[in-house]
C-alpha cells in the first residue's frame, strides 16, 4: 500500500472550507476545556460525542483530531500560570514552566510549550501516517485468542500503572465491566443486570457513560467542595517567541521528549503520564551536568520535553487505534466509542472498508496540529481568562451541556437519569480515589473481549489452551507478568522509602 498517494487524497478531502471549519473548532473547544483543572482532551471528546451525531463521520471525526491535540495543549496553559495542571499529562510540565512564569517567562513558557506539542505531535503524526499500513498488515495475523490476549493486557496493565493502588485500579475495572456487560446477552437472550428494567435491556449508550463519567462526575466533585484554593492568574507579557538562543536549548529536549513518546503510544498503559515524567527526569539528569544548573529556576528544557513527550504519545496511540482498535488511553477509548456508534470497528480492515475516512482523518490530524500552533502561540493568554470564571457558573454550564447533548443523541428522558446515576459513580470514584482511566477502557473493550473469548472457546471447542496456544498470545502474556513485576518492584521500593 503506498501511503504518500492516499496520505494526498486524504489533504484534498480534509482540505475544505467546511472541513477546516471543523478542525478549528475542534482545536479551539479542546484548547478551551483543556485549560479548565480537572477536566482535559479525554472531557472534551465526551462532551463533543452527542453533538457530532447530526454530522457526517468524516466531519465528526476531523473535529475530533482538532480536539484530540487542542485539549493537551490547553492542559498546560493552567499549569504554566495556575500551577494547577488541566490534566494528569501536564503535571510534568508544570514544574519548570510555572517558575519560568514566576519570573516573568511565561509567554516564553507558553511558546516552548505550543512548539513541543507541534514538533511532538508531527513526528508522531508522520509515523503513524507512513506506518499505519504496515501495522493493519501486522494486525491480521490477530484471531480471537490474539484480540483477547490484547484486551486482557490493556485491562490489566492500564489498572496496574494509572491508580496508587493496583486493588483501586482492578476495582475501577469491574465496575467498568460491570456496567459494559448490561443489557440482553446476544448469544443466550438471558438479561444481565438489567434489574427487570426496560430502558436497560439494550445496554448503557457509551455516550451516557463517558459524558457521565468525565463530565457530570467532576461537576459533582467540584460541588462537593467547599472551599476550593484560590490562586492567582499570572499575566503574560513579553514576547510569546523564542529567541535563537532558546530555540537551541530547547531543540534537543523536544527530540529527546519525542522518542520518550513515540512507543509508550501503542502501550496501553493509560496516557501519557509515565513519558512526561520519564522526558523531565532525563532533562533534570542532563541539566546536573552543566556548568549552571538552571533546573529549579525555570529551565525551558523542563517544559519543551514533556510537552513534546505528551503529544508524540497522543499521536502514536491514533496509530494504535486505528490499526489494533486498542484504545491506550481513556480519550482513545472515547474516541473508539464514536467509530463503533457510527458502525465502524477499528482495525486492520478498517484501512480497506473505511480507507477514505481513515486517510482523511489523518491528514486532519496534521491539520489540526498547524491549527493548534496558529490558535495557541499567539493567543495562549486569551484562553487563560477562562479560568477567571466563577466556577459556580462554569461548572453549572458543563452540567446542562452534558445533559441537552445527551438527551439529543438518544432523545429519552431515561438516558439523562441514567447520566445521573452514572455521574454520581464518577463522584464517588474520585472521591474514594479509583481511577477513571480503567473504566472507561473495561466499558469500551469488555465486549469485545467477551466475543472473543467466547469465539475462540467455540472454536477450540471448549479447550482453555487455545488462548495461549500461539506465539503473540505468550509473548502479550509475558510482557504482562513482566510489567506487573517491575510495577510491583517500584511500589514495594516506594513504600520502603518511606517508611525509611
Amino acid at each position: 500500500m503506498d501511503s504518500l498517494p492516499l496520505l494526498l487524497e486524504g489533504f484534498a478531502a480534509a482540505l475544505t472550507p467546511m472541513n477546516l471549519l471543523y478542525v478549528f473548532f475542534g482545536a479551539m473547544l479542546g484548547t478551551a476545556v483543556g485549560v479548565l483543572p480537572g477536566l482535559g482532551s479525554s472531557m472534551a471528546v465526551a462532551l463533543l460525542l452527542p453533538v457530532t451525531f447530526t454530522l457526517d463521520p468524516t466531519g465528526a471525526f476531523i473535529m475530533f483530531a482538532g480536539v484530540y491535540f487542542g485539549g493537551l495543549f490547553g492542559d498546560s496553559i493552567s499549569g504554566i500560570l495556575l500551577n494547577t495542571p488541566g490534566n494528569s499529562s501536564a503535571i510534568a510540565s508544570t514544574f519548570e514552566g510555572h517558575k519560568m512564569a514566576l519570573s516573568g517567562r511565561a509567554a516564553q513558557a507558553l511558546a516552548t510549550a505550543a512548539i513541543g506539542a507541534f514538533s511532538g505531535g508531527l513526528i508522531a503524526t508522520t509515523l503513524v501516517a507512513f506506518g499505519a499500513p504496515l501495522m493493519a498488515e501486522m494486525a491480521t495475523l490477530f484471531g480471537p485468542a490474539e484480540y483477547f490476549a490484547l484486551a486482557v493486557f490493556a485491562f490489566v496493565a492500564i489498572s496496574a500503572v494509572v491508580a496508587d493502588s493496583v486493588l483501586k485500579g482492578l476495582a475501577a475495572l469491574l465496575i467498568g465491566l460491570a456496567i459494559a456487560f448490561v443489557g440482553i446477552d446476544a448469544q443466550s437472550g438471558a438479561s444481565r443486570f438489567t434489574l427487570g428494567i426496560p430502558q436497560f435491556f439494550d445496554g448503557i449508550s457509551i455516550i451516557v457513560v463517558t459524558v457521565g463519567m468525565l463530565a457530570l462526575g467532576e461537576v459533582f466533585y467540584i460541588a462537593s467542595r467547599r472551599h476550593h484554593p484560590t490562586t492567582a492568574l499570572i499575566t503574560t507579557q513579553g514576547r510569546p517567541w523564542l529567541s535563537l538562543r532558546e530555540m537551541r536549548q530547547a531543540a534537543p529536549a523536544w527530540l529527546r521528549g519525542t522518542a520518550y513518546g513515540l512507543p509508550f503510544g501503542v502501550i496501553p498503559v493509560g496516557g501519557s503520564e509515565i513519558p512526561t515524567f520519564l522526558a523531565y527526569g532525563t532533562e533534570r539528569r542532563l541539566d546536573r551536568r552543566r556548568r549552571h544548573p538552571m533546573f529549579g529556576r525555570g529551565a525551558i528544557q523542563g517544559v519543551a520535553a514533556p510537552e513534546a513527550a505528551g503529544n508524540a504519545t497522543a499521536g502514536t496511540a491514533m496509530g494504535a487505534l486505528l490499526t489494533l482498535g486498542l484504545p491506550t488511553s481513556s480519550t482513545a477509548a472515547i474516541m473508539l466509542a464514536a467509530f463503533v456508534q457510527y458502525g465502524m470497528q477499528p482495525g486492520p480492515l478498517l484501512f480497506e472498508t473505511n480507507g477514505d475516512l481513515v486517510w482523511t482523518l489523518l491528514a486532519s490530524l496534521f491539520i489540526g496540529l498547524v491549527v493548534l500552533l496558529i490558535l495557541n502561540l499567539p493567543f495562549a493568554p486569551l484562553w487563560a481568562k477562562l479560568l477567571v470564571v466563577p466556577r459556580q457558573y462554569l461548572y453549572s454550564g458543563i452540567a446542562l451541556f452534558a445533559a441537552l447533548g445527551v438527551y439529543a443523541s438518544g432523545g429519552s428522558l431515561a438516558d439523562v437519569f441514567l447520566l445521573i446515576g452514572i455521574g454520581l459513580i464518577g463522584f464517588l470514584l474520585r472521591r474514594y480515589g479509583l481511577p477513571l482511566a480503567p473504566v472507561l477502557i473495561a466499558v469500551v473493550l469488555g465486549p469485545l473481549a467477551e466475543t472473543e473469548l467466547r469465539r475462540t472457546l467455540a472454536i477450540s471447542e471448549g479447550d482453555a489452551t487455545a488462548l495461549i496456544s500461539s506465539g503473540i498470545t505468550i509473548t502479550l502474556y509475558t510482557l504482562l507478568a513482566a510489567a506487573m513485576i517491575a510495577v510491583a518492584i517500584v511500589r514495594l521500593r516506594q513504600r520502603s522509602r518511606v517508611d525509611v
